[in-house]
């Protein structure tokens, strides 16, 4: 049987020192599932953290939510990638159900 392998949408972005960025990924809290992300190569030269949810308040019971995330660009000359990867904690053992990857370039002054 031939299995479909989903792709992995792959995101460039260039920030300066201090700028800001704001990733929005659809979340699937009513099924279980949690947004997590990873930092490789220059960990030093990002920061990341959720900002929260989009319409929450407004949501239907089961409807997918939006999720922000801001990342921030911190060390000039630093390059990172961070993988998001939304899984369900209880199951650590199931591939991701969804996977973004945003590969990061921190200059300095504005992008």
């Amino acid at each position: 049987m031939n299995q479909e392998v989903p792709r992995v949408e792959v995101r460039r972005i260039v920030l300066g020192a201090g700028e800001a960025y704001e990733l929005r990924l659809t979340g699937r809290g009513a099924r279980g599932y949690v947004w997590t992300w990873q930092v490789s190569g220059n960990a030093d030269a990002v920061s990341v953290r959720e900002t929260g949810a989009g319409r929450a308040a407004r949501a239907l019971p089961g409807e997918a939510v939006e999720r922000r995330y801001e990342v921030l660009g911190r060390s000039p000359g630093g390059r990172a990638r961070i993988r998001f990867a939304q899984v369900r904690p209880p199951y650590p053992e199931e591939a991701p159900f969804d996977e973004f990857v945003l590969d990061v370039e921190v200059v300095t002054g504005g992008a």
